[in-house]
């Protein structure tokens, strides 16, 4: 993919303020949340969970905004469509954005209205995370906020599997879809969680089958819940003959990368240190979707990726605290 564009990847996602807490395994079994879980929750809920919770601390997150995030951070030009409210956490949502050098231009919504979301985000010593989120404003984001000139631009348009919640995002990802095609530009999607998955399994399998997305993201317990079975291989064989290519995480053995020539398993370096995997799989995309836009091969572009995950696996919160790029570069990546 020749660089005739003005942004590696566009994301189109949930802007979501992260709020990080660590905590143990009877505060899950206490307010009756399954660990590693993604739970959609009211603003009563969310005021409760807040107050029960122990200190936190706050960031911007965001599955797909995570991911353009960090786009920025290995050096790549990135655009991002999300809303948020024009209150404290939104200022600080479009902040945190904007310095890492990503257009992020979306029309907030006006103080009084839909508050900027949040997710109270539970992590385990094991390092695993449980979602609470409280999505508020982004069940804004439709149509009128695709802005066709980024998309048409932007050599990816990756969304996340959790915009098909809100009704209205449906509508924005298929006209950004369009948008992307008619430029002949690749459309990705992340299915986000297999409770997602089970969600919206037949949609999903659609918009993969009817050529929709190009590229597919998921891990191993997302790509099974999609195709209703336990055994992995299975699951990786079904969606080569489904998705023109395909990115599987699988934990600390690093991802498999499966297109037409067949599934490529890429190790990756073990993590001592691992204190949260929040973020994880964000940056996993960001890397191997740079990598792709920047006509990387498979393997470098999934290293890439393995790479940015390793990075964020190593400290409490969702985005990177050291350059990537700088990373990259040293293992020679970039």
């Amino acid at each position: 993919m020749t660089d005739t564009f003005d942004y590696h990847v566009l994301g189109i996602g949930n802007a979501i303020v992260d709020v990080l807490s660590q905590t143990d395994d009877d505060f899950l079994v206490a307010e009756g949340l399954a660990k590693g879980s993604m739970n959609l929750i009211n603003a009563a809920r969310a005021e409760a969970l807040y107050a029960a919770m122990g200190p936190a601390i706050e960031a911007s997150g965001g599955s797909a905004g995570n991911t353009i995030a960090a786009v920025g951070n290995l050096g790549g030009r990135g655009a991002f469509f999300g809303k948020v409210c024009d209150d404290t956490l939104g200022q600080f949502y479009r902040h945190d954005m904007r310095a890492q050098n990503i257009t992020f231009d979306t029309v907030p919504l006006k103080k009084g209205e839909s508050p900027t979301a949040r997710s109270m985000i539970l992590i385990t010593p094991d390092g695993e995370r449980t979602m609470n989120t409280n999505l508020s404003a982004c069940v804004e984001l439709g149509p009128d906020d695709i802005d066709e000139n980024i998309v048409a631009g932007s050599a990816i348009s990756y969304f996340e599997g959790y915009l098909w919640d809100p009704p209205l995002a449906k509508d924005a990802f298929r006209k950004a879809a369009d948008i992307g095609h008619a430029h002949n530009r690749k459309v990705s999607i992340t299915l986000s969680d297999s409770f997602c998955v089970d969600r919206w399994r037949d949609e999903f399998m659609t918009l993969i089958k009817n050529g929709t997305v190009d590229i597919l993201l998921a891990n191993d317990a997302e790509i099974k819940a999609l195709y209703q079975t336990a055994d992995l291989d299975t699951a990786l064989k079904a969606i080569q003959q489904d998705c023109a290519l395909t990115a599987v995480t699988h934990g600390v053995e690093g991802c498999f990368v499966i297109d037409k020539d067949g599934v490529l398993a890429v190790p990756t370096t073990p993590v001592t240190n691992l204190i949260d995997t929040t973020g994880a799989g964000d940056m996993f995309a960001a890397g191997f979707l740079y990598g792709h836009a920047k006509g990387l091969s498979n393997e470098v572009s999934a290293n890439l990726g393995n790479l940015a995950a390793g990075e964020v696996l190593g400290h409490i919160g969702p985005r990177p605290q050291r350059s990537l790029q700088q990373l990259a570069e040293q293992k020679g990546l970039l």
